[in-house]
């Protein structure tokens, strides 16, 4: 039986289909004006040799020859490797600490976390200003310290102790952020497991090495990879606690990009700077993911 022509047309664009292309379209066009744009014309500057009144200078691979020779960068490459030797330690101990502190929360548990978040979400120059101070010759910390037993700590003047104390007040801005990663996979891990393991009398130790981490490597290599991203990107705390030294031993990759573009008028090699240090970003959490990302299969 031949079916009747319907007499409803069906609108070539739908209400869903117009909102949907408009916001795709308004989000293609912001990549494409603040990401797109910018990422080609940094790549032509690190090829060029331009100064921001002159026309650019096609130079080839000199602004990378320099870059590779230039020991101030590569100090500053090696001091993000200290920072991370650390910052590492301190942020992953905090994190559990927070995260294992939230599962023994009961009521109120939304409001801890919460707090947790405010030095997340708080300015980096405030806070920065703050433990300056702190860390200060003459600092509350070093006052109370010397009241009690007649030292103060050079925590400035020292190139250690300044990496220390930069990594301890990166620790603390990001601790609590991720102490939460790491909870929810905590919560994500089921409790029949743990039930099973303490009729085998697994103690804690082994319960932890053998259950709880291996099960949150997904929430551990996600903290690794934003710990490598921060310590590549770090710019204000050593920027207004040290300002770089002493004798640019916490000096960073970003500080080396702000100077050679805005202090020494060579924004060419600045933005070579920055490529090498998103490859080496780039390759240093691939090698972190190749030697402990496993995959977890919760049968």
């Amino acid at each position: 039986m031949r079916k009747l022509p319907s007499t409803k047309q069906r609108a070539p664009w739908s209400r869903e289909a117009v909102i949907g292309l408009s916001l795709a379209g308004a989000y293609l066009l912001f990549t494409a004006i603040f990401w797109a744009y910018p990422f080609f014309w940094l790549a032509k500057l690190s090829v060029t040799q331009w100064r921001f009144f002159d026309e650019p200078v096609f130079t080839g691979a000199r602004n990378l020859l320099m870059t590779l020779q230039d020991p101030q960068f590569l100090q500053s490459l090696w001091n993000v490797v200290r920072f991370l030797g650390f910052y590492l330690p301190i942020a992953f101990g905090g994190a559990l600490v927070v995260a294992f502190g939230l599962r023994h929360v009961g009521r109120g548990k939304g409001f801890v976390a919460l707090c947790f978040l405010l030095s997340n979400v708080s300015s980096g120059v405030a806070l920065s200003l703050v433990f300056a101070k702190v860390f200060s010759s003459t600092g509350p910390f070093n006052t109370m310290l010397f009241e009690w037993v007649g030292v103060r700590v050079p925590w400035t003047n020292d190139p250690t102790l300044a990496m220390l104390a930069i990594a301890l007040v990166v620790a603390w801005k990001f601790v609590g952020y991720y102490g939460l990663i790491l909870y929810s996979g905590l919560l994500a891990i089921p409790k029949e497991i743990y039930d099973a393991a303490r009729l085998d009398h697994a103690g804690p130790w082994t319960r932890l090495t053998r259950i709880t981490l291996p099960m949150m490597n997904p929430q551990l290599m996600m903290v690794l990879t934003f710990a490598i991203l921060v310590s590549f990107g770090l710019f204000t705390e050593p920027f207004i606690i040290t300002g770089g030294g002493p004798s640019d031993s916490t000096a960073t990759p970003q500080m080396m990009i702000y100077e050679t573009a805005f202090r020494r008028l060579q924004p060419s090699h600045a933005a070579m700077m920055s490529i090498v240090v998103a490859l080496v970003t780039y390759s240093l959490v691939q090698l972190a993911r190749r030697l402990f990302e496993r995959k977890v299969v919760l049968a």
